[in-house]
């Protein structure tokens, strides 16, 4: 599940460093419901173009209707577009971070649970295996021996 909010946005950022353009754009809608925020590419060969902003691990950049920002975005896909501070620094990523320390948490308490379920057994466990762990057969005495008759 980690892997899920770092790699698209990891992937983003990459792609954008490796072959994205700056330019100018300004805020033309910043909604919250759901949350997005639309920008007008102002001076690049994709002047008036509107699109809406990619978001970082859930996250969008801090703005207002009518701002102007610098963006960076892919000019052979310019919905594929984020901040230009967020390309070269992005923002910390919260969900991912949170979602590993989950998992960690969880591995540990399942280790704890097994390895109390094994001191249990071992301590407090019956000192004969169970008849149907041998097979049916009762084990038995070292003195007594079957021979045919």
């Amino acid at each position: 599940m980690t892997l899920a909010f770092i790699l698209p946005s990891r992937s983003l950022v990459q792609d954008l460093r490796s072959r994205g353009e700056s330019a100018a754009a300004q805020v033309i809608v910043v909604d919250s419901k759901p949350k997005y925020v639309k920008v007008r590419l102002v001076s690049s060969p994709e002047a008036g173009t509107e699109v809406k902003l990619w978001d970082y691990a859930g996250m969008l950049p801090e703005t207002h209707t009518g701002a102007s920002m610098i963006v960076t975005y892919d000019p052979e896909d310019p919905t594929r577009i984020l901040a230009q501070s967020w390309v070269e620094d992005p923002p910390a990523n919260l969900p991912a971070y949170g979602t590993s320390a989950l998992a960690v948490i969880c591995l540990g308490l399942n280790v704890a649970v097994i390895w109390r379920r094994l001191w249990i057994l071992r301590t407090f466990g019956p000192e004969e295996p169970p008849i149907s762990s041998t097979g049916g057969n009762r084990p038995k005495g070292e003195g007594v021996r079957n021979t045919k008759s």
